[in-house]
């Protein structure tokens, strides 16, 4: 059973809930992908003339745990500070931390990610960094106090998959113990299926569904990917090798 600071999840699959083309989609995606959590952003939740109001009641109608998100965050300050708003809107301590350095990739900050998760950490926040696979950034996100490391497959959106799949083994490989999620770039249940097999512990995604031409049918499709690709992990799959090597053994065989 997958556990986020010590609280178990029943899927390896998590949501965002922005872009959908309704909200009837988005109710109908998130239950046909059997996801147990969905992030959400403040900015959502702050409309004007409470509009946000509405799309709270839709996600606490959904009966899942929520994981805020400080997305659009570019410094310390703002993230710290919409981290706090968050818990109180929310009621929860569990924050996905950006804090964005590059504005053509999203890419995240290295130095501000550090900071401002070493602050949230300190003040009681569980906090779900969003970051590059650099596995200097994880220890010191990990020093920190951050049990859960949030790598990118690819830039937000970009539906490019894994970018850096030597980086990530990598990554999985050092930080053995601590639960993995790939998060942004997945565009294609294959992506999801091929992060889960390198041993990642679960992937969040957005863009990937919403935008789908049918959101629901491939919220089911990814939630069948991960599934898949998690328990080819599980069953210990061969290696690749560079030669053929006969499936049919040559003991037997008919010699004319």
């Amino acid at each position: 059973m997958l556990e986020f600071y010590g609280t178990s999840v029943s899927s390896r699959l998590l949501l965002g809930t922005a872009q959908y083309p309704s909200p009837a989609t988005l109710s109908e995606a998130v239950r046909a992908s059997g996801t147990a959590i969905v992030t959400v952003s403040l900015r959502r939740e702050s409309g004007r003339e409470r509009g946000g109001q509405d799309f709270w009641a839709l996600i606490k109608g959904l009966g899942l745990r929520v994981l805020p998100n400080t997305a659009g965050c570019h410094s310390v300050r703002e993230a710290v500070t919409t981290a706090h708003m968050a818990r109180e809107v929310f009621g929860t301590p569990w924050i996905k931390l950006e804090v964005i350095g590059e504005q053509d990739t999203l890419q995240p900050d290295p130095f501000g990610l550090v900071e401002a998760a070493r602050i949230l950490c300190d003040e009681g926040f569980e906090v779900f960094p969003y970051m590059t696979e650099d596995l200097v950034v994880a220890e010191r996100l990990v020093e920190a106090g951050c049990k859960v490391l949030m790598p990118w497959g690819a830039p937000i959106g970009s539906g490019r998959g894994l970018n850096n799949a030597y980086g990530l083994r990598t990554l999985r490989a050092h930080f053995p113990d601590i639960p993995l999620v790939i998060d942004a770039g997945i565009g294609l249940p294959s992506h999801a299926a091929e992060a889960m097999e390198l041993g990642y512990d679960a992937v969040l995604l957005n863009t990937a569904i919403a935008k789908a031409g049918d959101p629901v049918m491939m919220a089911q499709a990814f939630a069948k990917a991960v599934e898949a690709g998690r328990l080819a992990y599980e069953a210990d799959p061969i290696e690749a090798r560079d030669m053929a090597a006969p499936s049919t053994p040559l003991m037997g065989k008919a010699f004319l």
